[in-house]
């Protein structure tokens, strides 16, 4: 009886369950994703945090060269306090995206810079993995055959073939699942730090912004008007202009 070649697919027995493989495969990915996105979003927040300060210097500035300025002296009273408001308010953001740079941008990055080596030992263990499910599925398929001389050997060739990949894979996946949960359990103690210097950092910035705002409120409210009163007050002064000729519809 002549051998007839037979295509190799997957094997019957499982190696791995499904449920594990899934598992597995959602909590590496998942914890990958998330302190990308981490890293990402905080660069994103420290960016605006930036952006707007610089922006309330400038109107400020603008502000503050306004001609109205030589011409009020209350006026120019008030948009130098502002300025000074916001410079400081600007060297303060400063020192505090600073400091998230130093706890928590940076740690983040530092993190995000083990995947490519546990992208790599994942990819070892996947491809260890589907050597075993092809070599498993060949000694089955030997397995069903008739046993006859020539494929009695071919079996003992497969399983001999089957024996150091179905070891090599049994280490991978064993060094895997006993270190992937120390590393993803690790996180917590690695990141605790960084979010603890973060709400820190955001305490002392509104601390001291909150003194800023105060002393500039107390600096230009002279007429201590309501929001409401002060609204107002202002459409009352736009009726006004309004009233003008220059200004009216025709």
């Amino acid at each position: 009886m002549s051998w007839i070649p037979f295509k190799i697919g997957q094997p019957k027995k499982q190696i791995v369950s499904k449920t594990v493989e899934r598992d597995f495969e959602r909590e590496y990915e998942k914890l990958e994703d998330q302190t990308k996105k981490l890293h990402k979003d905080m660069k994103k927040s420290t960016e605006a945090d930036i952006a707007m300060s610089k922006a309330a210097v400038k109107i400020s500035g603008d502000l503050l060269s306004n001609p109205l300025c030589e011409q009020d002296q209350a006026f120019l009273e008030s948009m130098m306090a502002l300025d000074t408001a916001m410079k400081r308010m600007d060297a303060f953001n400063q020192e505090k995206v600073s400091q998230i740079q130093k706890t928590v941008i940076d740690p983040l990055k530092k993190y995000s810079s083990v995947f490519p080596s546990l992208n790599m030992a994942v990819k070892r263990r996947e491809q260890a993995l589907q050597d075993y499910k092809r070599l498993q599925a060949k000694v089955e398929k030997y397995e069903e055959k008739e046993k006859t001389g020539p494929i009695m050997v071919k079996l003992h060739q497969a399983r001999e073939e089957l024996r150091p990949v179905r070891e090599d894979f049994e280490a991978k996946n064993k060094q895997l699942l006993e270190e992937m949960p120390k590393f993803y359990n690790s996180r917590i103690d690695y990141f605790q730090p960084s979010f603890e210097a973060l709400i820190r950092a955001q305490v002392v910035y509104f601390t001291e912004m909150h003194k800023i705002f105060s002393e500039l409120t107390d600096q230009i409210d002279q007429g201590g008007l309501t929001d409401e009163e002060r609204e107002q007050q202002n459409e009352t002064k736009l009726n006004e202009l309004r009233a003008l000729s220059i200004v009216a519809d025709d």
